[in-house]
């Protein structure tokens, strides 16, 4: 584990010199290869809530957990179709500042402030199963746990920038997959094969939905995918990184034909491990992911399959942390000093990064007492996510909806909402179901958003937020400023494109000398899976300009 993260980390610090713009640290210079950026944009989606969430109601519910999943190809789909390439042809660097062109600068604030709020509740909640994956493994304290991989997660942010986090991205998604794919054979045969599984297993544990868990709440949550993943500001970051609309409908389509697959073979392990140790209750289950891999693997699989799932739920707090430095020093700061010299505004978003990074690490440490980690991602989700996110994405395609009218748009959705999730209950007595607490949230803001649109519309009244935006988004770039950034992001491909080769290419070392360490069982498994490694190495290097052959 210890190999393991310091690979991480050195990949994420070998970025420090390439960040000397706010393009460069921010959007990785505007021309991320498709591939990369989506492999981020899944890693940093499902290691938030894979091992311990998604896991946890695998281990309870058994393929429900499967069929959640499943709601996020579609919303991956939807996105590639139609969100993402929007928001690449926008040409902003953030979320943030499509928000300040084409709805004001008041509006923009007022989105960046509840963003920057609610986002450091997830990243905050995302860092406790990271820390939760160390307390199972290793019994330290899951506050020294927090403390010590948030310090670190910040070091390698401030470092490294959007490239840095895309790239440790990638790296955890191949060992991760490289992982699971050892851990699901070892883990079929320590209860006697698939059919012991389909035999033993408890009753409707193959069914795609139950009582908590229905197929209204698959429809609701599925409409919350599809906005929260195409509107989600860190990952818009995904879409606006990329060169050009085309590639960034790639990044959608390569992100949903992951989650058509992905969530069977990531859900098999807590599956199995229901009927290894079917005692586990309350929080405990949320250990259930790390508990099979322990049941299985030999100590050195062990010890990489442990930083692989560390890393890889930290992704999202890496994620975000970019997003909320790139949100505060781009759209917020520079706008109360624009005469900011380029070399300040760097080290305001440094600090930045470090600032949210505390405060993350005290929402982590007060999970625990809101109920656990599956708790706080639905309920947070169904309360926030349409409401918030849904409007920027709408004004994305619609002629008709003002600065004001989006706003009133999020309030009231968020107001209806949080309503119906703490006030409804005190004063009725009723409590909305999981499935109604999530289709309302999903439903509400876009019915609000349609209902203006349908209204203005029929009116013939186009925006004069919209009519100002067309006006400024047709003006050209500067073209010495074009071909500059041009240049500065080729030259930021081949690093990172290096950086990734090289650091598969010691991860496919790592695998090997694993498997001559294992038993026979483990041998070959991890022996392919560190030839294969080794391979897509090879092959991303022979892309590299530099190349002659080798």
């Amino acid at each position: 584990m210890l190999v393991f993260t310091g690979i991480i980390v050195a990949a994420g610090l070998s970025f420090g010199k390439t960040g000397n713009s706010m393009k460069s640290y921010f959007a990785a210079g505007g021309a991320v290869p498709w591939q990369i950026s989506s492999l981020s944009l899944f890693m940093s989606f499902f290691s938030a809530g894979t091992f311990v969430v998604w896991g946890s109601i695998a281990y309870e519910y058994g393929f429900v957990s499967v069929a959640i999943q499943l709601t996020m190809c579609l919303g991956g789909f939807f996105v590639g179709m139609f969100i993402a390439p929007a928001w690449q042809r926008s040409r902003a660097l953030t979320a943030a500042q499509f928000v300040s062109e084409r709805l004001g600068i008041t509006i923009q604030k007022f989105y960046s402030y509840l963003i920057l709020l609610i986002s450091l509740m997830y990243t905050g909640a995302f860092l406790y199963p990271v820390a939760k994956i160390i307390n199972v493994s290793t019994g330290f304290p899951i506050e020294a746990c927090i403390l010590a991989l948030g310090a670190l997660i910040i070091i390698y942010t401030v470092v490294g920038g959007l490239w840095g986090v895309m790239i440790t991205d990638v790296v955890q998604f191949i060992v991760l997959t490289g992982a699971v794919l050892i851990v699901v054979p070892l883990a079929f045969d320590s209860i006697g094969g698939i059919d012991t599984l389909f035999r033993d297993a408890p009753e409707g544990f193959f069914m795609p939905v139950n009582e908590e868990y229905s197929w209204l709440f698959l429809l609701a949550f599925g409409v919350y995918n599809g906005i929260f993943i195409g509107g989600n500001w860190a990952y818009v970051q995904r879409y606006t990184s990329v060169d050009s609309p085309a590639s960034a409908k790639k990044v959608g389509y390569l992100f949903a034909a992951l989650y058509l697959v992905s969530p069977l073979i990531w859900m098999l392990p807590p599956v199995i491990y229901r009927l290894v140790n079917p005692g586990l209750s309350g929080l405990e289950s949320e250990g259930a992911y790390l508990m099979m891999c322990k049941e299985v693997l030999p100590r050195g699989l062990i010890g990489l399959m442990l930083g692989g799932m560390v890393f890889a739920t930290a992704s999202s707090v890496n994620t975000t942390l970019n997003l909320a430095a790139a949100v505060f020093t781009n759209d917020l700061y520079r706008s109360v000093r624009p005469d900011t010299r380029p070399a300040h505004l760097m080290v305001i978003a440094k600090l930045a990064v470090v600032v949210f990074g505390l405060m993350t690490i005290g929402v982590a440490l007060l999970v625990p007492s809101a109920g656990g980690i599956v708790e706080i991602v639905l309920s947070v989700g169904a309360v926030t996510g349409c409401s918030l996110y849904g409007p920027p994405v709408w004004a994305l395609f619609s002629k008709h909806h003002t600065g004001k009218s989006v706003l009133w748009c999020t309030i009231l959705g968020l107001s209806l909402n949080v309503y119906l999730k703490f006030f409804h209950p005190l004063f009725t007595g009723i409590s909305l179901s999981r499935a109604e607490e999530m289709l309302a949230g999903a439903l509400i803001p876009v019915i609000l958003l349609g209902a203006y649109e349908i209204w203005a519309g029929s009116r013939g009244k186009v925006s004069d937020d919209y009519l100002r935006y067309k006006s400024v988004h047709r003006k050209t770039a500067d073209e010495k400023q074009a071909a500059e950034d041009l240049k500065s992001s080729e030259a930021q491909n081949s690093f990172g494109l290096r950086v990734l080769a090289r650091t598969m290419a010691v991860t496919a070392i790592i695998f090997i000398i694993l498997a001559l360490m294992t038993d026979h069982k483990a041998l070959w498994i991890t022996l392919s899976v560190g030839i294969v490694v080794g391979l897509i190495s090879w092959m991303i290097y022979r892309k590299l300009p530099e190349y002659r052959g080798i």
